[in-house]
């Protein structure tokens, strides 16, 4: 039985749907379906391993106009859950020409994204210890020890047998060791930081050219050769300080075990993976521009994906099965059922997203933990400048952004960004240079900023 998470076990529905408002305002049917599906997924977990394999995850197809959330409600999904995630637009598999890019890619750049996951997990883990390691390499440097008294080797003989170490005395070691301690000391007092030493570091193998066909099955070619050829090494002068933020992650990676990371990673992603795919409508006939492409040719090749198979990787095969599939589109064009039957089937539960009112702006400039408001005042506030934002400037905010998504085209909570880094723009680029500390934005400070791009229909269609 796979080992279930503690926190991950805590994630009651209603948890993740309060998780997910810090970040994201209303859609609460899509929160609801995403919740359940992953309080599903750890309910799977818990059942024994004959019914386990029966139950497969319940995919999810959203529909709503772009700027609604619809992609934001899945990462943060899989952040909260720490599970691998990935967003692949359907289109990107129909690009004209001999052939767009293979479906099975989309499973490869999970498994990748899933290893990297564990990895830095687990050097996290080893921090400490590969703290020690990274401390014995500087002081190598600062204080070298026997190794650095080898000579060179003086024929072929001694090239390939090895260089006789020089002895060293007792008094000399004990004296090294004694200087060594000394600056051991100095070093995590923090003394030695800007001092300039020299390290030893491995050049890293230059990337190879992909041969056709090769990342299709699943064949690391890179990594066949990279391990054949002898790793070259080359020499760097950098500061303490600097060492360590080069070392610290090349002595934490040697102390992990890379077969198990890959197991984990591979476990983690076939029971926990979520795959986003954004932009389905614009893969079925109705819904489809320009050059004919074979849209019903790409659901075809989705179909056994996510019905369930066996992708080859770099890193082993890996089961689709229970990976999670969240598709996503506008359908303004098209409707869910032009998609083919079989796909349509696939994806149970369909949950539809509402545009977004001026309220939901106004909400959306204030409430999320990453508001756009807060990002401005917090980088305004490296330059010494106070940014205040007036309940009526930030309601002539969302006036004007939700008018500009109804006169020219809907484009959702994105045409915040537009409209707030219009209405900064003078004082972002002045804010070195501004005497007052304090600027408050009213509403006539969004007027005035905004009014004369407004008035000309034209201009605004262009600018904002």
């Amino acid at each position: 039985m796979p080992q279930i998470d503690e926190d991950l076990a805590q994630l009651t529905p209603k948890k993740i749907v309060e998780e997910l408002d810090k970040y994201i305002v209303g859609q609460t049917e899509a929160k609801r379906a995403v919740a359940v599906a992953l309080r599903n997924r750890i309910r799977r977990q818990k059942l024994p391993e004959d019914v386990r394999k029966e139950i497969i995850p319940k995919n999810i197809l959203m529909i709503g106009p772009t700027g609604v959330g619809k992609t934001e409600i899945a990462r943060r999904l899989a952040e909260l859950s720490k599970s691998p995630f990935i967003k692949v637009e359907a289109t990107r598999f129909t690009e004209v020409g001999y052939v767009g890019k293979n479906v099975d890619s989309m499973i490869r750049e999970l498994v990748a994204f899933g290893v990297n996951m564990v990895k830095q997990e687990k050097m996290k883990e080893v921090e400490e210890k590969a703290k020690q390691f990274v401390e014995d390499r500087i002081l190598e440097a600062l204080v070298p020890g026997l190794k650095h008294r080898a000579g060179q080797p003086k024929n072929i003989f001694e090239l390939f047998q090895g260089v006789p170490q020089q002895r060293i005395s007792p008094e000399e070691a004990e004296n090294l060791r004694r200087k060594r301690e000394e600056y051991r000391q100095k070093l995590r007092d923090g003394e030695l930081e800007n001092l300039q030493i020299e390290i030893e570091l491995e050049e890293q193998p230059k990337q190879m050219i992909m041969i056709p066909g090769m990342e299709e099955m699943g064949i690391d070619m890179s990594g066949m050769f990279g391990d054949m050829l002898p790793k070259r090494k080359k020499k760097k002068r950098m500061s303490v300080a600097e060492a360590r933020k080069v070392l610290l992650p090349i002595e934490s990676e040697k102390l992990l075990d890379m077969d198990k990371v890959i197991a984990e990673a591979i476990e983690r992603v076939e029971n926990r993976g979520i795959v986003f795919i954004d932009e389905i409508d614009k893969v079925t006939a109705r819904g489809s521009h320009g050059p004919d492409v074979s849209r019903e040719g790409v659901q075809r090749d989705l179909l056994p994906i996510i019905e369930g198979t066996t992708i080859n990787t770099k890193y082993g095969p890996v089961r689709t099965d229970f990976i999670l599939f969240i598709a996503a589109g506008a359908f303004h064009l098209a409707k869910p059922s032009d998609l083919i039957p079989e796909f349509q089937g696939r994806f149970p539960i369909r949950v539809e997203l509402n545009p977004l009112t001026e309220q939901d702006f106004l909400r959306i400039l204030t409430e999320p933990k990453n508001a756009i408001t807060k990002q401005y005042k917090a980088l305004l506030e490296t330059e010494g400048i106070t940014l205040e934002f007036t309940e009526a400037g930030l309601k002539e905010i969302a006036r004007v952004a939700h008018d500009l998504n109804e006169r020219i085209e809907n484009i959702g909570a994105r045409r915040l960004y537009t409209v707030v880094e219009k209405v900064l723009e003078e004082i972002s680029f002045e804010a070195p240079d501004v005497s007052e500390p304090k600027v408050i934005i009213t509403e006539d400070y969004v007027n005035t900023r905004i009014k004369e791009i407004l008035a000309d229909e034209d201009l605004s269609a262009f600018i904002l």
